[in-house]
């Protein structure tokens, strides 16, 4: 059998192009070039010469159909290579010589062969060793960025598994509290339910003993008047002159009736009493039950070193020692400043509430904006035995306080931009901040040092007013 015949790709290389044939045509001298090449070569020269051995040529000529073939042959032959990965490893896949350059356009290997094909024409190269450390100094600087958006993102998958977590703890101590108010309320309202039907009971109670009382005195009076009828009755049938003997006698019997029985008033019980406005009457008592604070404290926002109570009106800073629970690193949490918000922020109208200071040592009350990503705050301040005043334009008062206050009043006029601070247990004003507000404003406590003495939002008082 004849063996396959193997041609490289330098023996199939136009002389112009260094690239495969494409429609060769064969020349007088035997020389080949691809068809567009040597029209390129001859479009300006007069007189038509072989580009390689300067032999003038005719212009007749036609396609090497063998030549075409065998290089049509070599290209599918390469291509599959190429797709396949068959070529030998280390390799180039058209030219099956060892690489050893490296082309900065293409961003690939090439082989001596590839340098002077019209392929890599006008191309950078770099020796490999040098191209690789380029490349991999680059690519590690490239790498540099990625690894730390990993870190951050393993940083905020820890900060979510962690909020799970806490969202757990959270939902079990909540649902616990809201079960225990749940509990008092429906304690409140048996005891009230009790107590209205005994009320109700009591009151049929007498009423039917009163009714008792006066039947009996009624079959008394009936008993009576049956049996001096039927006395009566008897006189009558009796002979003129014994009927005459007791004549006298009768009649001041018959005389002696007793008077017409009355009507008893009140007998049935006050419906109205027991049953109007049953929920209303039930609802104004609850108020003696109910806590209202105008400022209920958001956890959320509480320093990691701040505690606030179940109730969430007050707060206390962890002392010492005592580890605080893991919490999320959310985004709504201070880090920073020792604080806490209120849960409810103001954009309008008119707001008071009471802070119990005590003998706190350090501590800060005011109220916070949070927009275009800072905060901006308007508050008092007590520490190191001094009281200041801040203002959003940063001025900064000290105040002159005679007596140490054990609560501070704030009264918001969002409306009118005015802040004021008073001790309402002497009734004395202590500072106003007066400011153009546009942002929503929530209350904050601020606390300072370690001190285990609590801020505590007061309760306001609660009323039950009817509007006639």
């Amino acid at each position: 059998m004849a063996s396959k015949v193997s041609y490289s790709e330098e023996d199939l290389s136009c002389p112009v192009c260094h690239d495969v044939f494409k429609d060769p045509v064969l020349l007088s001298c035997s020389h080949s070039f691809c068809k567009d090449c040597l029209q390129e070569w001859w479009r300006e020269k007069e007189i038509k010469k072989c580009p390689v051995c300067k032999k003038r040529q005719s212009i007749d000529r036609s396609i090497n159909l063998t030549l075409k073939n065998l290089c049509e042959t070599f290209i599918q032959e390469r291509q599959q290579r190429a797709s396949t990965g068959s070529e030998v490893e280390g390799l180039c896949g058209l030219h099956a010589d060892k690489p050893k350059l490296f082309c900065l356009e293409c961003q690939q290997l090439v082989c001596f062969v590839c340098l002077h094909s019209q392929n890599h024409a006008k191309h950078s190269f770099r020796p490999i060793d040098e191209a690789a450390l380029d490349h991999k100094e680059e690519v590690q600087k490239s790498l540099k960025p990625l690894q730390e958006k990993l870190e951050v993102f393993n940083k905020v998958k820890t900060n979510c598994d962690q909020t799970v977590e806490h969202l757990k703890v959270q939902a079990q101590h909540t649902e616990i509290q809201m079960k225990e108010q749940f509990k008092k309320m429906h304690q409140f309202l048996q005891e009230e339910e009790e107590a209205s039907l005994t009320a109700l009971r009591r009151d049929e109670q007498q009423k039917s003993q009163k009714m008792k009382e006066k039947i009996e005195g009624l079959n008394r009076d009936i008993s009576t008047i049956s049996h001096t009828i039927r006395a009566t009755e008897e006189q009558l049938k009796a002979e003129h002159v014994s009927f005459l003997k007791n004549y006298k006698t009768t009649m001041e019997s018959v005389q002696l009736t007793p008077p017409d029985p009355q009507p008893v008033s009140g007998a049935l019980i006050d419906v109205a009493a027991h049953l109007g406005n049953l929920t209303f009457r039930v609802w104004n008592k609850m108020k003696d039950i109910i806590a209202y604070n105008p400022v209920i404290l958001d956890p959320n926002t509480a320093h990691p070193l701040l505690f606030v109570s179940d109730d969430l009106t007050s707060v206390t800073s962890v002392r010492r020692g005592e580890r605080q629970l893991q919490l999320p690193d959310n985004p709504e949490r201070f880090h920073y400043h020792r604080r806490v918000l209120g849960s409810e922020g103001f954009s309008s109208g008119t707001h008071s509430w009471d802070v119990q200071v005590g003998d706190h040592t350090s501590w800060k009350v005011g109220v916070l904006s949070q927009s275009y990503g800072r905060d901006q705050d308007w508050k008092i301040q007590f520490s190191k035995g001094k009281y200041i005043a801040f203002s959003s334009s940063e001025r900064i008062y000290e105040l002159t306080v005679e007596h140490k206050p054990q609560r501070i009043r704030v009264q918001l006029d969002w409306n009118r931009g005015k802040l004021s601070f008073s001790d309402p247990d002497t009734d004395t004003h202590i500072h106003t901040i007066t400011h153009t507000f546009t942002d929503t404003l929530f209350p904050f406590l601020l606390i300072g040092g370690r001190s285990n003495i609590p801020l505590r939002m007061l309760r306001g008082n609660v009323s039950v007013t009817v509007d006639e």
